[in-house]
């Protein structure tokens, strides 16, 4: 059901106040203020997926969005040229913080508004979803004095907030923490972060090179977009910095390839890559309402496959009155390679790629799509989300066998048609989840406070990972730092 506003009675200031609050409490992470021609239709971003929300008529657009534009800090008579701005500020005993981006297009301005989230940055690596086994890996990959680790991942998914979480971890009195962002995403006591300004000259080439003279124990860079800043960074890390990083690919192989193709060189690379965190966010099952129901033929194919196990049974979702189809918040699928001798040897002795693969999937690696069948058995999600993140052709020796049309089409049938295929087990009721598979216990959701409404956030997208139950927490984290909070009556 579309919400509708009665523009007569309320005005404009109080409609986008409504929908600022409304959205963030129902845990959106984007609002969509897209231009037609004859409404403004309003979306919003749940759990990854868009869902339409309201559609403001067009007497009042124009003032709506001129209002937006007004508290995000941007100017309103300019209307031709794409504009970036944010609104700090509590309402309704709500504290927001929120990126806004503004769009000149064939139907007018369009305005998307990101609702930034620090609560799993501030809780720390325990809350990120990572297995025992790959938990172990990353902090043995943060322990190592110097050397470059990357996270990576397609836009939105969690990438900067996995990043945030490690240095928090490594955020201690003995050791100089220099960031490069652009922009500066999360204010952290102890750490010295700058911010990156092309008009003026300052990318991320010229600052690190800078960097290097401030006597860095630890450095993070926001993202290797170019071939000088990947050779930086790489070359930083061998003289003694430990570098942290994220980068767009989607797998430990991909990630190799990009940097040998970013020109960075064979011998450099094999002695400073320590390691890749490679993640996608999955839609969670709901836990109040997500029931069981038999595998199909196609499932229990897979996972004796991947897994090497009989699966009777997994979850499906239902949908109840406190979450959205079913799914509530999204947990991340995640692949973490820990570089070894044998496979610095083979970066540096140019293998082929097939080879390169045979030795970075043949050891302790557990796959994304191993990492997302695991937590579909352990009833954290399902098995359509994970073939919709995963292309199964990527997998090792997967590929040829199934494909991921038919695996999507398996997963809905019991879904959509109520038919079930090929068990025979009986289904019980429902029960929690218990597995040390996890690491971490649920963590309180932790709001940062705001500051004044002019103040613009240097912020990107922490788009935060899902809390989850029944979990075993390793090790206390220090905490964060927080913006100091004044409340606003502007708006």
């Amino acid at each position: 059901m579309l919400r509708v506003f009665d523009f007569e009675k309320i005005p404009v200031v109080e409609v986008v106040n409504e929908i600022l609050v409304d959205a963030s409490k129902r845990g959106a992470s984007d609002i969509h203020f897209d231009p037609h021609e004859k409404f403004l239709k309003v979306r919003i971003r749940i759990d990854g997926e868009l869902q339409d929300y309201s559609e403001i008529p067009n007497t009042v657009k124009k003032n709506l969005i001129t209002r937006i534009k007004i508290i995000s800090g941007m100017n309103i008579t300019e209307s031709r040229l794409p504009q970036d701005g944010a609104i700090k500020a509590n309402l309704k005993d709500t504290a927001l913080d929120l990126r806004v981006s503004c769009l000149p297009t064939s139907q007018g301005e369009k305005i998307v508004i990101r609702i930034l989230d620090y609560s799993m940055s501030l809780a720390g690596i325990e809350q990120l979803g990572f297995s025992q086994g790959n938990y172990k890996k990353v902090l043995n990959m943060i322990n190592v004095p110097n050397g470059i680790i990357l996270v990576t991942g397609a836009t939105g998914s969690g990438k900067s907030t996995t990043v945030y979480s490690i240095l928090q971890r490594l955020n201690k009195p003995n050791t100089n923490i220099i960031t490069v962002e652009d922009p500066i995403e999360m204010d952290i006591d102890g750490i010295n972060q700058v911010q990156v300004n092309s008009e003026i000259g300052l990318d991320f080439a010229a600052v690190l090179r800078s960097i290097l003279r401030q006597d860095p124990n630890i450095i993070m860079i926001g993202e290797m977009r170019d071939t000088e800043t990947a050779k930086i960074g790489v070359r930083a890390s061998i003289t003694g910095h430990l570098v942290l990083s994220t980068i767009h690919t989607n797998n430990s192989l991909n990630t190799i390839e990009r940097l040998l193709d970013m020109g960075v060189e064979r011998y450099l690379l094999a002695s400073a890559l320590t390691g890749i965190i490679s993640q996608k966010l999955a839609r969670m099952l709901c836990p109040k309402c997500r029931r069981l129901r038999p595998t199909t033929v196609y499932e229990k194919e897979l996972m004796q496959k991947v897994l090497h196990k009989d699966v009777e049974q997994v979850y499906e979702p239902v949908g109840c009155s406190e979450c959205n189809g079913g799914y509530r918040g999204r947990i991340a699928l995640q692949e973490v390679l820990e570089i070894n001798q044998e496979i610095r040897d083979a970066i540096a002795d140019s293998i082929p790629k097939d080879e390169l693969r045979t030795l970075v999937y043949g050891g302790s690696v557990v796959t994304l799509l191993q990492d997302g069948l695991e937590k579909v058995e352990q009833g954290y999600t399902t098995f359509e989300e994970v073939l919709k993140l995963i292309e199964l052709d990527d997998e090792q020796a997967i590929g040829e066998k199934y494909d991921l049309d038919s695996a999507i089409n398996d997963a809905k049938l019991g879904q959509k048609t109520g038919k079930r295929i090929a068990t025979d087990s009986v289904i019980g009721p429902v029960k929690p989840i218990e597995s040390n598979n996890i690491v971490g216990e649920p963590a309180p959701k932790v709001t940062p406070k705001m500051e004044s409404l002019d103040d613009t956030p240097k912020m990107e997208t922490l788009d935060a990972a899902p809390k989850l139950e029944t979990l075993e927490t390793l090790d206390p984290l220090p905490s964060a730092s927080k913006p100091k909070e004044e409340v606003l009556d502007v708006l």
